[in-house]
């Protein structure tokens, strides 16, 4: 039977299934937050680094992981990243401190950087018919929102029965399938970039990028003294110039700084930042509001959150078909508006009495913004030549995780201050308990276990209160954002014909 398959299409399935873990790990992580507070006694800024090192170190070594597989070949890359994948997995789910979870963190977007890139570099070489590489990267999008779907169904059930160490074990029996898979189906053959790998270059970027990111969390957040902030700041933007110098200047450039001259590619880069860093960020405040302000357990709160996830494995082929049918411009405009939309009644909507309206809600907010990113990964891709699809992949792959950091450090940060501004703190409280109870509301319930049944109980109906207004102003923001995101795209998108049209 497997005879009768073109091979295109098995390989697809090799990279689709490499992807997957990546994807289980990115919202597996969102439903076990107030878990690790409390078991590890982590801090508001240890949870946000814990969850942020991942997506904003792998936003730095995605190109330069990218380059390295066209220089050395997917095939070898993507397996060393799935070996590299399944040991932080389980270090990760041992580590006794915040300190060592955000180290095994570390090593983790070492493996997913190693992942991510081969596997859009290797849809882009494998499917040269546009409306085949369109329905493929569909089916790409499905199988890593069905993962993102399954992530925090698997997460509440192990919370439930486990440990919070769990959630990341459960990596490792999926990597034991996803290895011998891939080593079997990708080709041993490949054609591969010859020249150096410019490790000089590719830690000069990191560094830029991790500089300029931590400048960003650190000035919002007010972790840091103003002049602290601008010095790291600065770093990070001078390194960023030398890298670009340094690609003006090299004949053989880790990033081809022409491609973003292309308005359709730079719209699909801007629309993946936004719509998956918006999608992080809902999901993560989403989680939270569901198990502090409503007392979900973990699983009744990856259950509530089913429909957002399981509607965007249906948005990844219906993208495809769309942008084939209308237009990719019309597309993704529309999706984006609806995104909107939706995210406004959520922000307002009661979610102690979702009847079926909020489920209903959620689902087209999955959809819409799964058809979305899908579009932005065809813009993309259909934006540049087969050989440059490596270089492509890396960049959008590094849009992906930067949006994902990104969107969870600007929530994260925002969500605290306006937290911080609206709790009714009880009147008696000790100063240094009080400033700590304001950080956030996984601190308010670190604070309320020191306390006496009767304080704990007058703080816990404050940070629940705090809380809802809270997420009633994030998401409302981000409707805003996305819909004027909409009309960016569609400005962007004039004249839109896919690769064939070059």
């Amino acid at each position: 039977m497997l005879r009768a398959v073109p091979k295109r299409w098995l390989i697809l399935v090799a990279v689709m299934l490499a992807f997957t873990p990546i994807v289980i790990d990115m919202t597996i992580l969102h439903i076990a937050v107030p878990s690790l507070t409390q078991a590890l006694g982590a801090t508001s800024t240890e949870i946000l680094w814990i969850i942020d090192i991942y997506p904003l170190l792998m936003a730095g070594l995605l190109v330069p992981m990218g380059t390295l597989a066209d220089r050395v070949g997917n095939r070898r890359i993507l397996l060393t990243g799935l070996s590299v994948f399944g040991v932080a997995s389980t270090l990760a789910a041992f580590a006794p401190t915040p300190a060592l979870l955000i180290a095994a963190r570390v090593l983790l977007a070492l493996g997913g950087a190693m992942i991510m890139p081969c596997v859009l570099g290797i849809i882009r070489r494998t499917f040269e018919d546009e409306r085949e590489r369109a329905m493929a990267l569909g089916l790409w999008g499905t199988v890593g929102a069905a993962g993102a779907a399954v992530g925090p169904l698997v997460g509440g059930a192990l919370l439930e029965h486990f440990w919070w160490g769990s959630v990341f074990l459960i990596n490792v029996p999926v990597m034991a399938v996803v290895i011998p898979v891939a080593f079997v189906l990708l080709p041993r053959v490949e054609q591969t970039t010859p020249g150096k790998w410019a490790i000089g270059q590719a830690l000069i970027l990191i560094a830029g990028i991790i500089s300029v990111v931590y400048a960003i969390k650190a000035g919002v957040g007010g972790t840091q003294s103003l002049p602290v902030t601008l010095l790291v700041m600065l770093v990070g933007l001078a390194l960023l110039t030398l890298f670009v110098r340094q690609q003006l200047r090299s004949a053989e450039p880790m990033l081809d700084l022409s491609l973003f001259g292309r308005p359709v590619l730079l719209a699909g880069l801007i629309m993946a930042v936004v719509a998956i860093g918006a999608l992080a960020g809902v999901e993560l405040t989403l989680a939270m509001e569901l198990q502090y302000v409503l007392d979900k357990s973990p699983l009744q709160a990856g259950i509530f959150m089913i429909p957002i996830m399981a509607a965007a494995a249906v948005g990844g082929p219906l993208a495809g078909y769309l942008s084939n049918r209308f237009g990719l411009r019309w597309v993704a405009s529309l999706a984006l508006l609806v995104s909107a939309g939706a995210l406004g009644f959520v922000a307002f909507a009661d979610l102690h009495e979702p009847g079926l309206g909020v489920p209903a809600v959620l689902a087209v907010l999955g959809l819409a913004l799964s058809i979305g990113l899908t579009a932005s990964s065809i813009a993309v891709m259909g934006a540049v030549e087969a050989s440059k699809g490596g270089a492509a992949g890396a960049l959008e792959a590094t849009a992906y995780e930067l949006g994902t950091g990104l969107g969870i450090t600007f929530f994260g940060v925002f969500m605290s201050s306006v937290y911080g501004h609206t709790i009714a703190l009880p009147g008696e409280l000790a100063a240094p308990l009080a400033e700590r109870a304001a950080r956030s509301i996984g601190d308010s319930y670190l604070v309320a276990a020191e306390l006496s049944a009767e304080q704990a109980s007058v703080l816990i109906e404050a940070a629940k209160a705090a809380f809802s207004s809270t997420h009633s102003v994030l998401l409302s923001t981000s409707a805003v954002v996305i819909g004027v995101l909409a009309l960016v795209v569609f400005r962007l998108f004039k004249g839109y014909r896919g690769q064939s049209a070059h």
